[in-house]
C-alpha cells in the first residue's frame, strides 16, 4: 500500500511517466506534454493525453494544484491509471492526466506555488484580482499573519488562542472560516493569497480546459485534494454551477458524501478551478456536457476543534516560510504537523482514502456509462 504514496516529487513524476507507457498500448494516439516552469525548468507540469478515434468523451484527472496535496493525489492517479483506464473504451473515450499542477509546491511540500499563491484562488475569470475581495480577511490579519520568527510554540499558541477568541466575539465562526479560507488578493506574503496576476500553472490549465471543450462532446474532470472534511470519508465537492443536487448525485453515484462549495455545505472560494471550468463551458461551449468535481480527502477532521487546529498549522507554516524559526527543532515540528495536515501516514487513513477513491470513480464512470 505504501508504495502507492510517493516520497518525493521526482519519484512521483518518474512513476507517472513509466505508468503512462502501459496506457500507450491501448490508445494508439497518445503523447506526453511537459510544461517546465520558467522560474525553474527542473520542475514541470506533465500532461498525458490518450486520444480516441472518436472524441465523444474525455476523462481528466489532475493532481497537485495545492502542491503538497499531490502526494496523495499521485496515489489516486495511479489507482485510476492501473484499475480504471484499462476498462475504458479507447474508441470513443480519451484521457488527460495531469501530474503536479503546482510542481514547486509539491517539490517543497507547500500548498502554495513559487510566488506564495494559492492556485485554487487564482482561476479568476476576468483576471481582475480585486484587493477588495473578502473584506473579512482584514480584521483577521494579526491572527493569520504574525510578523516575527517562531521562537516558542507554547507562546505562539497562547497568542493564537487569544486572537482567535477575540475574533470569535467580533465576527463569529462562520465569518472567520469564510474570511480565512475563501482567498484574498491584497497581501502577497499572507495565507490564502490568490495572486495579483494569472500564474503560469493557471495559464497552462486554462489552455488545457479550452482544448478539452473544443474537441470533446463530454468532459469529466476529477481534481484531487486533501485537508478539509471528515478524516475517514472523502468529500466530493461540486461547483455551485452543477445543476444536480448532492442527494441526487449521491443516489446516482452510490457515494455517501457529496456537497456543493457553499458556506453551509463547505465554504465558498474565489478563483476556484472547478468554478472556472463550468463558467468556461457555460459561456463559450454551452452545447458541451461537463461534470467537474473535487475529491477532498479530509485529514484532521471536520469538528470545530480540528478546523481550528488546521488553521493554526496553516498559520504556523506560512510564518515559518516567511519569517523562519529560532531553532531546527521548531522548524521540524511545524513541518511534521503541516505534512500531517495534507499527507497522513496512518495506514487506516490511507486504506480508507483509496477505498473512497475507488467507490467514487466507479460511481461517476458508471453513471456516465463509461464502464
Amino acid at each position: 500500500m505504501d508504495s502507492l504514496f510517493p516520497e518525493s516529487y521526482d519519484a512521483s513524476r518518474a512513476r507517472f511517466m513509466q505508468d503512462f507507457e502501459a496506457i500507450r498500448a491501448k490508445w494508439a494516439d497518445s503523447r506526453l506534454e511537459s510544461h517546465p516552469l520558467k522560474t525553474d525548468p527542473s520542475l514541470s507540469i506533465d500532461c498525458a493525453w490518450a486520444v480516441p478515434r472518436k472524441k465523444d468523451n474525455l476523462v481528466v484527472v489532475s493532481t497537485g494544484l495545492h502542491g503538497i496535496e499531490g502526494y496523495v493525489g499521485s496515489a489516486m492517479l495511479k489507482i485510476f491509471m492501473d484499475e480504471f483506464a484499462p476498462g475504458l473504451n479507447s474508441e470513443n473515450t480519451g484521457l488527460l492526466l495531469v501530474h503536479a499542477v503546482n510542481p514547486f509546491g509539491m517539490k517543497n511540500r507547500r500548498r502554495y506555488n513559487e510566488n506564495n499563491v494559492d492556485l485554487n484562488r487564482n482561476f479568476v475569470w476576468d483576471e481582475n484580482f480585486d484587493p477588495k475581495v473578502n473584506p473579512d480577511y482584514e480584521p483577521l490579519i494579526p491572527l493569520l499573519n504574525p510578523l516575527r520568527p517562531i521562537a516558542n510554540l507554547f507562546a505562539s499558541d497562547i497568542a493564537f488562542v487569544a486572537r482567535l477568541l477575540g475574533n470569535l466575539v467580533k465576527l463569529g465562526i462562520l465569518r472567520i472560516r469564510q474570511g480565512t479560507l475563501s482567498g484574498q488578493y491584497r497581501h502577497p506574503r499572507g495565507v490564502q493569497f490568490g495572486g495579483d496576476a494569472t500564474q503560469e500553472s493557471t495559464r497552462v490549465m486554462r489552455g488545457l480546459f479550452q482544448r478539452t471543450l473544443d474537441e470533446y462532446g463530454q468532459v469529466i474532470h476529477l481534481d484531487m485534494h486533501t485537508g478539509y472534511g471528515p478524516r475517514y470519508q472523502m468529500s466530493m465537492v461540486n461547483s455551485t454551477r452543477e445543476p444536480a443536487s448532492g442527494p441526487e448525485l449521491t443516489r446516482r453515484f452510490n457515494y455517501p458524501l457529496i456537497v456543493a462549495a457553499t458556506p453551509s455545505d463547505f465554504y465558498t472560494v474565489t478563483g476556484d478551478i472547478t468554478e472556472y471550468f463550468y463558467r468556461l463551458r457555460d459561456e463559450k461551449y454551452p452545447s458541451k456536457k461537463l461534470f467537474a468535481t473535487c475529491f477532498e480527502f479530509g485529514t484532521f477532521g471536520a469538528s470545530l476543534p480540528m478546523q481550528i487546529r488546521s488553521m493554526r498549522v496553516t498559520i504556523l507554516e506560512n510564518r515559518l516560510f516567511q519569517h523562519g524559526a529560532k531553532t531546527d527543532a521548531l522548524r521540524n515540528a511545524v513541518r511534521k504537523e503541516y505534512e500531517g495536515l495534507f499527507f497522513p501516514v496512518e495506514e487506516r487513513w490511507r486504506e480508507k482514502a483509496m477505498a473512497d477513491c475507488r467507490q467514487a470513480v466507479t460511481g461517476i464512470l458508471r453513471d456516465h456509462q463509461l464502464i
